[in-house]
């Protein structure tokens, strides 16, 4: 990759490694309803105007049905998901599973006849994080319940395919137009359920509110414009290695700020997943990349 696409890579790297985090602190406080509509409201806030300044609002519409799918797969469904996990799971351990996200989304794009563009040295790479995840699958989950580890996967099958719904139907929409909308969408379909919980926001801690404002203004409106930017820097194959990368970052928060442990099942799969980043990220043979638009729509 070129300078400015490590640079990119590293930014998103650590942006999308800290939502685990301020997720953990929020839903110690406020529940996992107001917390996604508080972070929809805040970045919508950002991106709506954005959105109509540059005039593309009213096209985007046009594909109305592809931008709700769309919006249920990335947003409205595993946002709540992972914050009705993270209840109970630590802020690292979810963040380590949901790096199972490339390997899920290149199944999902082979089933569904995308062409296969990963060359096999990066194809290993991300089995070899895949690896790293059954590592803490085997030696991390005594304890852990069944229906956290349950929305966790929902999370991943959503990240996962939603690209697919842009690549297919959204290829003429912008990113941002579409996470704008989707931003939107989200907080209404959330307003009525946590508009009458928003007295737990104001009546929670600093801490817990700076936790939402950050989530808003971080690691959705300043990480989206920062995604694009990406993509187009190094395609969107090596751009979903971020997920790879996130979970270090994750990791290193919660055992560092919040005193989680470092257990047995990170001690083995942290590195595993480093290794699988860096052959993931690997260098392959000039080719034509996919479309931006394919994973225009990785938001965390």
């Amino acid at each position: 990759m070129s300078r400015r696409g490590w640079l990119l890579f590293l930014a998103m790297s650590v942006i999308w490694g800290v939502p685990y985090l301020l997720i953990k602190v929020a839903v110690g406080e406020v529940p996992p309803v107001a917390v996604v509509f508080a972070r929809c409201v805040v970045g919508a806030a950002l991106l709506v105007p954005w959105t109509l300044a540059r005039g593309q609002l009213r096209p985007a519409l046009r594909h109305w049905k592809a931008l709700l799918l769309f919006t249920a797969l990335e947003m409205t469904g595993p946002w709540l998901l992972l914050s009705y996990a993270e209840q109970t799971l630590s802020s690292s351990l979810t963040g380590l599973l949901v790096a199972a996200v490339p390997f899920v989304a290149a199944l999902a794009a082979r089933l569904a006849g995308e062409e296969e563009r990963l060359t096999p040295v990066r194809l290993a790479g991300m089995g070899l994080g895949v690896v790293g995840i059954a590592a803490l699958l085997g030696l991390d989950l005594d304890g852990a319940g069944l229906l956290p580890l349950a929305a966790v996967g929902l999370v991943v099958l959503g990240y996962a395919t939603a690209p697919l719904v842009v690549s297919r139907a959204l290829p003429e929409v912008p990113g941002v137009a579409a996470s704008s909308i989707a931003l939107l969408v989200t907080a209404v379909v959330y307003a009525p359920f946590a508009v009458p919980r928003l007295g737990e926001v104001t009546s929670a801690s600093p801490q817990a509110r700076v936790s939402l404002l950050t989530l808003g203004v971080l690691c959705t409106a300043v990480a989206l414009a920062l995604f694009f930017a990406l993509i187009r820097e190094v395609g969107p194959q090596r751009a979903l290695v971020i997920t790879f990368v996130n979970p270090v970052v994750a990791v290193l928060l919660g055992v560092l700020l919040l005193g989680e442990p470092f257990t047995l099942g990170i001690a083995v799969g942290l590195p595993l997943v480093l290794v699988g980043c860096v052959l993931a990220t690997r260098r392959s043979d000039p080719r034509p990349e996919p479309s931006v638009a394919a994973v225009d729509s990785s938001v965390r």
